[in-house]
């Protein structure tokens, strides 16, 4: 197995203390997270070779960071270092009703202001066999939109498999471009596409009705096996879908499992009720590395589903952006031993 390239944006994370309110009390929980970034540190957990690739200023704020993504084992001598700042979200998590909020401050940030040419693909995608990336990426500018297709287009001439976590984000989209004029052509670059039901609405324009009745509160399975097929239909470079399904009952409590479809199989995993969330920003970054993790270590593409969706139920009782756990973690809960018992 080849090296495993992510790209994208890593901010500074910025939290208010516990459940609190921003600035109830007077200091926020400073940490670093971004969704290209949280993968490489989950496979790298994983013991995969992982980089993560990104532009960051030469500036303290920024060394920190690299020194944190190098000390999880992320190689990152393939950031390119120049602009001025590093991007900063601000997060509130929330309680029962009240939902979590962010914050976005990354006008201006390295990434943002990058565009094609500065950063040397040759280099980057030397030995790589998986390339990474989400729709948050070339929501953030012009430019780095246009990188990441410059990226993409790399990625094909040298038969890297690309993998794409269409992580909508309606608050980014800001620069005169909608979603579906970006990520329309990006993704006919796409093997892999991790969504969910609004991703597939807002990035690709793509919606798909099945004929069933269904309860309310509760996921439409068969309508999630037609938006893939529909997917794979519009874009037929795409060899498969993932998607995950998320029933939300509180801030705190989720149930949360996932489906993947090939073209010819369609897999839905084991359902988790995830009934005291500790914090679930990350958990889809979680689902995405366990996922990469998993197509290229298992010989069956279920395990690797529910292997993902194991990894992503883990994350949401660890604070942070990363997924601080290791394969045999994942592994034991995959097999059933998730009562949370006392291991001596």
């Amino acid at each position: 197995m080849g090296k495993i390239i992510t790209f994208g944006e890593i901010m500074l994370r910025l939290k208010s203390p516990a459940y609190e309110r921003f600035f109830q009390s007077p200091s926020l929980e400073a940490t670093f997270g971004g969704g290209e970034a949280n993968v490489s540190v989950s496979l790298a957990n994983y013991g995969l070779d992982t980089a993560f690739v990104t532009v960051l200023p030469k500036n303290d704020v920024a060394d920190a960071c690299i020194r944190e993504l190098r000390g999880f084992g992320v190689d990152t001598t393939k950031i390119a270092r120049g602009g001025s700042r590093v991007g900063i979200y601000f997060l509130e998590t929330g309680a029962v009703q009240r939902p979590s909020k962010v914050i976005y401050d990354r006008a201006g940030s390295s990434i943002c202001e990058a565009k094609p040419g500065d950063i040397d693909w040759d280099a980057v995608l030397e030995g790589a066999t998986w390339f990474h990336f989400t729709g948050i990426t070339p929501a953030i500018s012009q430019g780095a939109a246009d990188l990441t297709l410059e990226a993409l287009k790399a990625c094909k001439a040298r038969g890297v498999h690309v993998s794409c976590d269409l992580n909508y984000r309606k608050n980014l989209w800001k620069y005169g471009k909608r979603a579906d004029e970006v990520m329309t052509e990006l993704v006919k670059y796409v093997d892999t596409v991790i969504a969910n039901e609004e991703d597939f609405q807002k990035a690709l324009c793509l919606k798909a009705e099945s004929q069933g009745d269904v309860e309310e509160g509760e996921l439409n399975i068969e309508n999630y096996k037609a938006i893939a097929s529909l997917a794979m239909e519009t874009y037929p470079n795409i060899k498969r879908v993932a998607i995950t399904l998320r029933e939300s009952k509180s801030a705190n409590h989720n149930d949360w499992r996932a489906c993947l479809y090939n073209g010819k199989d369609f897999f839905l995993s084991r359902k988790y009720a995830i009934t005291d969330i500790v914090d679930r920003v990350g958990g889809g970054d979680s689902f995405g590395g366990g996922l990469i993790y998993g197509l290229n270590t298992y010989a069956d593409e279920k395990t690797a589903l529910e292997f993902a969706v194991a990894a992503s139920c883990l994350k949401h009782t660890i604070i942070g952006d990363y997924n601080r756990v290791s394969v045999a973690e994942v592994e034991s809960l995959m097999k059933g031993s998730g009562t949370g018992r006392v291991q001596r």
